[in-house]
């Protein structure tokens, strides 16, 4: 990850880890790591959103390691990230398309206001940097500014976004475009899909379809299924995956809009609960601020830890 996008990466996270080191700060100042500090400590990794799951584990070792010390509110956080670290290690993986594919094909998911349509668009600039050619399906076929977005990705990008008529079959079209994207010779398919949950069977059908269509030229199709969520919706992150994992194979995540939130630990929760790939984290609106997911580097960004 480059210095410059951890510099943002730390400005991001600044909401997160104010919301973290204030409560680690208030346990340590005042008494050493006893039962009733280690207590407190746990009630304030759960209130940063990492969750009881990762916030036991991490209690369970530091009793293990530092029950009854005196501790510097520095070595805390030094130690928190190297235990946030070693839960997000496994899942910090990035996406790098096959090159055997041609193309390698990408369902995007997730629920509406993610960040679905951008993360496509920021994808295919970071592909088309290390001279990867994309094609984008504008799937989200019920929202004409869905489709406008993409377009304009696709502009900028300078990549080819097919998109059909206002609410035409989202399965047609994928269909249509994988068969543009094997005689163009592109390297990456990505589909932008809509992310409605308040219909959620029609939704999952049409998930389903765009499967089973994309399976009648490429039985292997789609190579991978992407959930992007925002990160400002805390835990709640945590129902969007098991909804989404319920529709489709889920093969991995994007977790945007961290310079927007306060909960950036939930995505150790999600680590935690599903091991699924962390492919990219986002931070902005640029492209370059959506970049490939480095767990320590994420780790000392939210605790504040030098690195």
């Amino acid at each position: 990850m480059a210095l410059g996008f951890f510099s943002r990466l730390k400005d991001g996270l600044a909401k997160s880890t104010q919301k973290l080191t204030g409560g680690i700060s208030a346990v340590i100042t005042r008494r050493k790591l006893d039962d009733d500090a280690l207590a407190d400590l746990e009630e304030t990794l759960i209130a940063a959103d990492l969750g009881p799951a990762v916030a036991e584990k991490i209690i369970a070792s530091f009793r293990r390691t530092r029950f009854g010390k005196d501790v510097t509110d520095a070595e805390v956080r030094a130690a928190l990230a190297e235990e946030i670290a070693a839960i997000l290690a496994p899942v910090a993986r990035p996406l790098i398309p096959d090159p055997t594919l041609r193309p390698h094909v990408i369902l995007v998911a997730g629920v509406n206001g993610t960040g679905k349509t951008t993360t496509i668009g920021k994808l295919a600039q970071l592909w088309r940097d290390e001279g990867l050619r994309s094609v984008l399906v504008a799937g989200d076929t019920f929202r004409a500014a869905a489709v406008e977005q993409l377009q304009i990705w696709g502009e900028r990008v300078g990549v080819k976004v097919v998109a059909g008529a206002a609410e035409a079959d989202p399965a047609g079209l994928a269909f249509d475009a994988l068969t543009q994207a094997r005689a163009d010779g592109a390297d990456v398919l990505l589909i932008d899909t809509a992310g409605r949950l308040h219909n959620k069977s029609a939704l999952m059908e049409e998930l389903r379809k765009i499967i089973r269509v994309l399976r009648k030229q490429d039985p292997s199709a789609p190579h991978s299924v992407l959930l992007v969520l925002d990160a400002t919706t805390g835990q709640n992150a945590l129902e969007q995956v098991r909804v989404f994992r319920d529709m489709v194979d889920v093969t991995g995540l994007v977790v945007t809009k961290l310079d927007g939130s306060a909960r950036g630990g939930v995505v150790v929760a999600l680590a935690e609960a599903f091991g699924l790939p962390v492919h990219a984290v986002g931070v902005g609106e640029r492209a370059g601020d959506l970049r490939p997911f480095d767990a320590m580097e994420f780790a000392r960004g939210l605790v504040g830890a030098a690195g």
